[in-house]
Parts: C-alpha cells; structure tokens; sequence
C-alpha cells in the first residue's frame, strides 16, 4: 500500500450521494479525499484553495472550472469528473491544452429528465399550479365551463428541438398521449426518429406549426438565445413552449413579452438564467409561466447513479484507465 503521502489528492466540491463516496473511500490506495462538506456551492476563494495540487477533481454543474481553478490545482491534475450531463461550465479548451482527461454522465438522467419534462408540459398546458393555488386561496366556487381550460395533447403536433438521447425520450413518452404529429430539428436527420415517426423540418416551420414546442438540444453558440423574440413571433398564439435544456438557449426578455402580450399560450422552464432565477424576476409574475428549480434529474436512483458514475469516471482518469463515461473533445 502508498504511504499517505503518496496517495492522489482528490479534491471534491459539495456533498453528493452516497454511492460515490462509497467506490472512492472502497479504493485503498489509490487516494484521499478533501471536499466542501456543503450542499451549497463552494465558494470560488474554497474552489481555489481546495483544488491546489489536486490530481482529481470531482465538480458541478455550478462550479466554474476555468484557467484560473486549472492554474491553481497546478500540473498533477490528470482527470475532472463532472456529475452532470451538460459541460458548458468546463473551460475545454484550457483542459485539453494540459491534456487532463474529463468524465460526465450522460445516458444516467435521461430517463428522469424525460419524466420531468412531460410533467412539466402536462402541468403548464393543464394549468396545474394555477388549479392548485385556487383550491388554496378560495377561487373554486362552482364548476364553470372555461375555467381554468388549457391544452390537451391528443391530436396535437409536437415539436422537439434537439432530438438526441433526451429529446427521443420524452418524444417516446408524449406519442401515447394521441400526439398526431411529431417534428423535430436539430443539425441533423435521425435514424431513430423512424420509431417516433418524427419528421426531420426547418426550425421555422417546427416553429408555426407546432402546438407545443419542447427544447432539449444542447447550449452551443449555435443554440444561445435560439428562442428569442423573432422565435416567439412565429408561435401560434395558443402554443405552450417547454425548456429543460440550458437557460441560455432563451432569450427570457423575449418569453416575458411573448407570455404577457399573449402572444403564447404559457411557458414551462425547468432551466433558466440564471439559476436560482431571482424571487422578484419577471416571468415569477405571469400565471402562465412555470418555473421549477432545475430538478430534471431529481429521482433517488439517477442522482445515486449519477454519483457513481462520476467516482468510477475520477478513478479511471486516476490510474490512466478507461473511464467509463469519458467526454471526447
């Protein structure tokens, strides 16, 4: 066995799932662990000072690893492991100029993020939380014929922006709900759509002619503030649009007009900027606007599965193996 001083340093920024950090204090010998004992985010002051000499790195979502966290860990750091799907808060380019090898978790929270996001449709195109506030606050008097109406989904045409493993998920979850049409856009066609009978069609014309749009695609400079107010503009007036990608990939200003000035039906978000969205912000103000705290993958299970995939990943890039979700740039 390495004598302690030789152990890999591992520097972990919150606390996560248990399943993790069974497999990391499992493997004797190989390293020792420090970690922000929070659930909050580590501060940038803790991130900096944590990370010095550190072979491996174990982050979130919300931790800005760029130069300045690289430079700090120094020349051991070998492997990052991120217990997240997205990565647009790794500086990849500095981390491939030192040749540090990155694990995430794809796949894992593909079925939880689906779930979530036909949850979220269903309950701002059915009026869920605007139901559930009535029952609270005494507006449910006798039963009306157009109160509190909303959109259904049987015969309805569905858009998913971004049909790649989540977006052909939640695509396979609406269908039994009586979808009549399903289109999709992304860069390009899907040979899995067929199951779906997705049809591959311009952003534009999945734009008019759906009922409910859905983005699941990935933030890239293609994708940032993609759905702005020219977007919206083209949405029928009765259509619900749902996000549970990226934030960024909105233009929220854009949304709060095209909500208020009724040129959408509603909007559910499940991702926004930034995140947490302030309590006084715009879109907290319209009733036909739902926003959730970014809880996609928020099950038990994917959360624990998640955990240990990113231990497995940290060990992997530790003892120059295979990892077994490794992000290739």
């Amino acid at each position: 066995m390495k004598a302690a001083a030789e152990l890999m340093k591992v520097f972990i920024t919150r606390r996560i799932p248990q399943e993790g950090m069974k497999i990391l204090s499992g493997a004797t010998g190989v390293c020792e662990v420090s970690q922000w004992d929070s659930d909050e985010p580590v501060p940038r002051a803790e991130l900096l000072k944590g990370v010095q000499g550190a072979h491996g790195l174990v982050c979130l979502l919300s931790d800005k690893i760029d130069a300045e966290v690289l430079d700090a860990a120094g020349p051991n750091l070998k492997v990052i492991s991120t217990m997240s799907v997205g990565f647009d808060h790794l500086a990849l380019d500095e981390i491939k100029k030192r040749g540090i090898r990155v694990g995430y978790t794809p796949d894992v929270l593909t079925d939880a993020t689906a779930e979530l996001t036909v949850a979220l449709l269903l309950a701002t195109a059915r009026r869920l939380p605007e139901g559930v506030e009535e029952v609270k606050n005494g507006g449910w008097s006798s039963w009306k014929p157009l109160w509190l109406c909303g959109y259904g989904l049987s015969g309805s045409t569905v858009g998913i922006i971004g049909l790649g493993r989540i977006g052909m998920a939640i695509a396979q979850r609406l269908i039994p709900f009586g979808v009549k049409r399903l289109l999709y856009t992304g860069r390009t066609a899907k040979a899995q759509a067929a199951e779906v009978k997705g049809e591959f069609v311009p952003l534009e014309k999945l734009v008019s002619e759906s009922d409910f749009i859905v983005v699941s695609c990935s933030l890239t400079p293609e994708t940032q503030g993609l759905c702005d107010k020219a977007f919206f503009s083209k949405m029928k007036k009765t259509a619900v649009f749902i996000n549970s990608s990226r934030g960024a990939v909105v233009n929220q200003v854009d949304l709060y007009d095209a909500l208020r000035g009724g040129q959408i039906a509603a909007a559910g978000l499940d991702v926004t900027t930034p995140e947490p969205l302030p309590t006084d912000h715009p879109l907290l103000t319209l009733k036909n606007c739902v926003v959730l705290p970014h809880i996609g993958s928020a099950t038990y299970s994917t959360r624990g599965i998640m955990s240990a995939l990113t231990a497995q990943n940290l060990l992997g890039g530790l003892q120059g193996s295979d990892m077994p979700s490794e992000l290739t740039f």
